[in-house]
């Protein structure tokens, strides 16, 4: 049996729908992220797993106990939040310290945890400060001792390093995970931010429109995006519009553009009008002169951006725009203006029926 499930949760504001009847399984010690844009769901589920919010219909079970009804302290859950939520006249110690003293936790013990909690988010020598004495990056620290002091059963974080610098969150990405895995809690992750997910989770659970678009390890669900939705909003992706000639055992003939394109369709039945995807760095710049043939489309670069380890590079072609991602190898790709011929592997593409106008496919 799984740690946490939740059968045919759904949540209902008047006419609102925000969740509808979703279904998922947590294992124990496992680290799932809830991914997707403003709007989509995610809190609200987190807040019904929390118990700061009812669910209209369905079932939440923590190792076997139904949890549904069942008040938030009681629950064993511990949540970080957006805010941290740190009461700013207690120290780094009260702070961490508060749940303990709630439970009436005798003193020495209380005090070994809290200093055990902030070895393990290396805020050693930081328990007489106070919050606003404390650094961003020091306050979430805090908050996160603070959970993990009161050894929760589950872990529910909720966009907790939103308000971090792009290093900084960087680096907390892989303390946060580090963390995780040593003491083995089982973590649910709300986020927007696909980097973070893919960063953090075994797996993610990308949502849209009240409903799980996707459920599936980072790699998969970059890699073999299920719906549009999600082959659009995990990462940068071209999107082809295309027509189905026809289906053979392995791959789909699709024409786009007067082209016709051999996609992969990976068992799924794809028909009449498509969408063919492939990734920015899955399309090579070919070397050599493009008005002799190399590669596979000829364009002109639009757009040309460095960003470090890689440029961007936006190329119009008689299939469409298309977007470039080339490794930075030393030297700059063409400049804006000129011609270039691209290439890729049919491997390299996805095709997947059209989205509807409620996001379904």
């Amino acid at each position: 049996m799984s740690f946490l499930t939740l059968q045919g949760i759904s949540k209902r504001y008047g006419d609102f729908t925000a969740i509808e009847h979703i279904d998922l399984s947590v294992e124990r010690g496992e680290f799932l992220s809830l991914l997707g844009p403003s709007g989509c769901g995610k809190t609200t589920t987190l807040q019904m797993v929390a118990g700061f919010v009812s669910p209209t219909t369905g079932r939440i079970t923590l190792d076997g106990r139904d949890i549904t009804h069942e008040r938030p302290e009681k629950r064993g859950i511990g949540v970080v939040f957006q805010s941290y939520a740190l009461f700013p006249h207690m120290t780094v110690a009260g702070n961490v310290g508060f749940g303990l003293e709630m439970r009436k936790m005798k003193r020495a013990q209380r005090e070994a945890r809290i200093a055990e909690a902030l070895e393990l988010v290396r805020l050693r020598g930081l328990d007489a400060r106070y919050p606003k004495e404390l650094s961003g990056g020091q306050r979430q620290r805090v908050a996160i001792a603070r959970a993990i002091a009161m050894q929760p059963e589950l872990l529910l974080l909720d966009e907790p390093m939103s308000n971090l610098d792009a290093k900084l969150r960087e680096e907390m990405h892989i303390e946060l995970r580090a963390i995780q895995k040593r003491l083995g809690i089982t973590t649910i992750l709300v986020t927007h931010d696909q980097v973070e997910a893919m960063t953090m989770s075994d797996r993610i659970a990308v949502m849209h429109g009240g409903k799980i678009a996707q459920l599936s390890t980072p790699f998969d669900a970059y890699e073999r995006p299920a719906t549009p939705f999600a082959s659009t909003f995990l990462g940068r992706t071209n999107t082809l519009q295309g027509e189905v000639l026809r289906r053979n055992p392995r791959c789909a003939e699709v024409a786009v553009a007067g082209t016709t394109l051999h996609v992969p369709h990976e068992g799924r039945h794809v028909d009449g009008a498509v969408n063919v995807y492939i990734r920015p760095e899955k399309v090579r710049l070919v070397n050599g002169d493009a008005r002799a043939g190399d590669g596979r489309l000829i364009g002109r670069v639009v757009t040309r951006v460095f960003v470090g380890n890689q440029w961007l590079l936006v190329v119009d072609t008689a299939l469409g725009r298309m977007h470039v991602a080339q490794p930075n190898y030393g030297a700059p790709p063409p400049d804006e203006g000129h011609e270039v011929a691209l290439a890729w592997t049919d491997d390299d593409l996805r095709v997947l029926g059209r989205e509807d106008t409620h996001g379904h496919a």
